[in-house]
């Protein structure tokens, strides 16, 4: 999952590769979609185009490159984990702390079909990987949240992102920190 070492590719649209958005970052899916629209365009057809067609997809400068696309563009990979990674902590920490058989079961489905369904494909192998190697932790809401707070330093390690501090998950994700900063 390194930024330097992009997945390849897996949707297609009947032709050819399309784009995921959901496989990369924002900035390298835009460098890409910029490279498809010079190849794509010839001068001829570039000049019969209208300023308004080309104005939706134009990029101001640099600056805006860098800053990520806005609030109501598709999710990217990065987004698409943060927020994902923020969903999953949120479950782990509002899980029963005596689950019945039947949460135990259904959690454990949950991950499983999550680990087949995620969009950036990639990713998804590489939680079923870590799925199999570390099956999820169901007997309590502390034993989930501390397995999914294991599964997620080990994905930050990959990253070569910093490790969180797992003592303090209900404090992040469910109870607000303890200096009141939250509330």
């Amino acid at each position: 999952m390194p930024a330097v070492d992009p997945a390849p590719n897996h949707h297609e649209n009947g032709k050819e590769p399309a784009p995921c958005r959901t496989c990369m970052d924002f900035k390298s899916w835009s460098k890409q979609q910029r490279k498809t629209m010079t190849t794509a365009s010839s001068p001829a057809t570039a000049a019969s185009k209208s300023s308004s067609e080309v104005t939706h997809r134009k990029v101001d400068g640099p600056e805006d490159r860098t800053a990520g696309p806005p609030a109501n563009c598709p999710l990217d990979k990065e987004q698409l984990g943060q927020q994902t990674w923020g969903l999953l902590h949120t479950i782990a920490a509002y899980y029963p702390t005596t689950p019945t058989e039947a949460e135990e079961r259904n959690v454990r489905t949950f991950f499983t079909s999550f680990s087949k369904l995620y969009p950036c494909e990639y990713c998804a192998k590489d939680f079923q990987q870590e799925l199999k190697e570390m099956p999820p932790e169901t007997k309590s809401q502390h034993a989930l949240s501390q397995w999914l707070c294991r599964i997620h330093n080990r994905v930050n390690v990959k990253l070569g992102k910093p490790e969180f501090d797992c003592s303090k998950v209900n404090e992040r994700w469910r109870d607000g920190w303890l200096d009141g900063s939250c509330d």
